[in-house]
């Protein structure tokens, strides 16, 4: 895993063997980022990580400025890293070992951007509830934006507050807002 730009680029960070995670290539990061960049001012944005793994698109944000990004990840190990990397790092990411949904029910936060890479074997019905449930919570800020990750066999063009899909080999980005 790399960091594509700021002030960490081209830094290589190795996770543990054995995570249960599936990393966001870096051609896919690299072009999400170029969209990103085009649409936001990274220093001022409050991020929201879920399904965050081994912490890869949290380190990207804070590599180009972002001081208030929160990773939701519930394998204890990921959290562990994803920890001890931004210390090592000096990076202010907050790591929270929860579920994903279990986080969305509780929270009373707003984000600017919500970027969600849950397992590609997720349910259409729970990629549907992961959506509804930020835009039913209002947990985005105005003018935010939630961005999910997802193979490119699955669909989600039909959840309501759908806007766009980017497609980057076997990755896709759907955003919504």
């Amino acid at each position: 895993m790399r960091i594509i730009s700021g002030n960490h680029k081209g830094r290589r960070l190795r996770a543990p063997k054995k995570l249960p995670v599936r990393p966001t290539t870096d051609m896919a990061k690299e072009a999400l980022f170029n969209i990103l960049s085009n649409r936001f001012d990274f220093d001022t944005l409050k991020v929201l990580d879920l399904f965050s793994g081994t912490g890869n698109i949290s380190y990207e944000f804070c590599s180009r400025g972002t001081t208030s990004i929160q990773a939701i990840e519930k394998d204890r190990r990921c959290i562990k890293f994803i920890q001890e990397t931004s210390k090592l790092l000096e990076m202010p990411i907050e790591a929270v070992n929860s579920d994903a949904f279990t986080y969305l029910e509780k929270t009373i936060q707003k984000y600017d951007l919500i970027f969600a890479d849950p397992p590609y074997a997720l349910d259409q019905a729970n990629f549907s509830k992961l959506v509804q449930t930020i835009f039913e919570r209002k947990l985005l800020k105005a003018n935010g934006i939630c961005i999910v990750e997802h193979s490119k066999h699955t669909n989600l063009s039909f959840i309501e507050n759908f806007i766009e899909l980017k497609t980057y080999g076997g990755n896709c980005f759907s955003f919504f807002e």
